[in-house]
């Protein structure tokens, strides 16, 4: 997300760097270049008008007039500003889902339509579900698109959540009552109504998503809206904030587009927070949104609260620590250890994931790989290592020419990715002895060039 943007502005920083203060020149010549990257990540002009008064006005001010350094000062004022762009002004609750009320909590998923709000549904159930430990009821009040329905269902029962059937013949407020009874006679914590969406903003769509609201009140109304729309993004939501009172945003497609202005524009115009943005199709691609934690991703000072909580719900922490009881103790890492560590990887979201949330100056040190390839390989080595017995497994020693071959007709490679494989695992083995005698830094160094695709 807005990568165009962080380059801009990582390249106006290291232009500032050799200045010693920040003058009313400088500073113009900053701003010139942020209005210009902000424009060209699809930010509207008005919220880019406020956002460059702003910057203007706290960077010339006597709070960053005596820092040692410019550079900093300035990444600082203007991380502070594009987070409060994002809704950081609001409060820290306000991105926050609110359940204070008798259960169970409704939400209201609006949106245009094919901006991703039934997958979006299934995906808040998910969260819901297994970050909040709600019970979660879905239900579906859309009764024009064909199949919206059966798709609800389907990522419903995907996520472990429960689902209320509804019919294409049903009225739209029938369902939601219907559903809304069901849940307090089955004690759900959450009800949440994905409603339809058509391909352009009407009177008609508008008057009956407003009757459905009326009818449930619910505590929260979430404006789902696609990041790619750009400027389109804006006029949907102003129409939607003035036909529902909206509680927050959720921002779909994220990872898909490197602008993403939509991102600060409707926040702006609604003037509500951005409370989940969607980072990947995957259904636990759903992310609480950080105006804070955002904006340092957005300055290149990477997301390292996001890369320990990715860690916390990909890492098997039992598995993890008999591993390091397993090393310390004069263990073997074998080709079962092996392929743990690159399922833990593959959980975390892969290579592009983890090197999206990492500070930009580790992002340049690997900018030559190719991470695509790199997961694709990483694939190939779990299916080169389902393809040993469970012995060449524990002994990788014994896997010779003959054995080679048959791996590799079993993994469907060629024999030189077996032997690739194998000497990354032996330079993993070696650096788990390192390890294991405390030489945590030689370990780090010679991790270069270890990974597939890393160079």
């Amino acid at each position: 997300m807005l990568d165009n943007l962080t380059q801009r502005l990582a390249k106006v920083v290291k232009t500032m760097r050799g200045e010693a203060r920040l003058t009313e020149a400088n500073t113009a010549e900053m701003l010139r270049e942020v209005r210009l990257a902000l424009l060209e990540a699809d930010v509207a002009l008005p919220a880019v008008r406020e956002f460059i008064a702003k910057v203007k006005e706290k960077a010339l001010g006597e709070e960053v007039i005596a820092s040692l350094s410019p550079g900093q000062a300035l990444v600082g004022v203007v991380q502070r500003e594009l987070a409060a762009l994002m809704g950081a002004d609001l409060g820290a609750e306000a991105s926050q889902l609110s359940f204070a009320q008798q259960p169970p909590a409704i939400i209201l998923m609006a949106g245009l339509q094919g901006v991703g709000k039934t997958t979006t549904t299934g995906k808040l159930a998910k969260y819901l579900k297994e970050q909040k430990k709600k019970k979660v009821l879905t239900v579906s009040a859309d009764v024009y698109r064909p199949a919206a329905i059966a798709q609800l269902e389907s990522v419903t029962k995907q996520v472990g959540a429960d689902f209320f059937p509804s019919s294409s013949t049903d009225k739209p407020v029938d369902i939601a009552l219907a559903a809304l009874d069901w849940a307090r006679k089955h004690y759900h914590d959450v009800l949440i109504i994905d409603t339809a969406g058509r391909l352009g903003i009407d009177e008609a769509m508008m008057q009956e998503i407003a009757a459905v609201h009326g009818a449930v009140k619910p505590i929260e109304t979430l404006f789902v809206v696609d990041a790619m729309l750009g400027q389109d993004a804006i006029n949907t939501a102003k129409a939607f904030n003035d036909a529902l009172p909206l509680t927050g945003i959720v921002l779909t497609k994220l990872d898909g587009d490197s602008r993403g202005g939509a991102a600060l524009s409707v926040r702006h115009v609604t003037g509500k927070p951005i409370k989940f943005a969607g980072v990947s199709e995957k259904l636990d691609g759903l992310e609480a949104f950080d105006p804070t934690r955002m904006a340092s991703r957005v300055l290149g000072m990477g997301d390292i609260m996001a890369l320990v909580e990715e860690a916390r719900k990909g890492v098997d922490e039992k598995a993890a620590a008999d591993m390091a009881n397993k090393i310390k103790a004069g263990g073997r890492f074998d080709m079962n250890d092996f392929k743990a560590q690159l399922t833990q990887m593959k959980k975390m979201g892969g290579m592009s994931g983890l090197l999206d949330k990492l500070p930009a100056q580790f992002q340049q040190a690997a900018a030559g790989a190719n991470m695509d390839q790199a997961e694709k390989q990483v694939r190939r080595m779990v299916g080169i290592i389902d393809s040993m017995t469970p012995q060449e497994r524990a002994k990788p020693e014994l896997i010779k020419a003959n054995r080679k071959r048959r791996i590799a007709t079993g993994a469907g490679v060629q024999v030189q990715e077996v032997n690739r494989m194998l000497t990354q695992y032996d330079q993993m083995q070696t650096m788990m002895k390192k390890l294991k005698g405390g030489g945590l830094m030689k370990m780090m160094r010679g991790m270069k060039g270890m990974m597939p695709g890393m160079r």
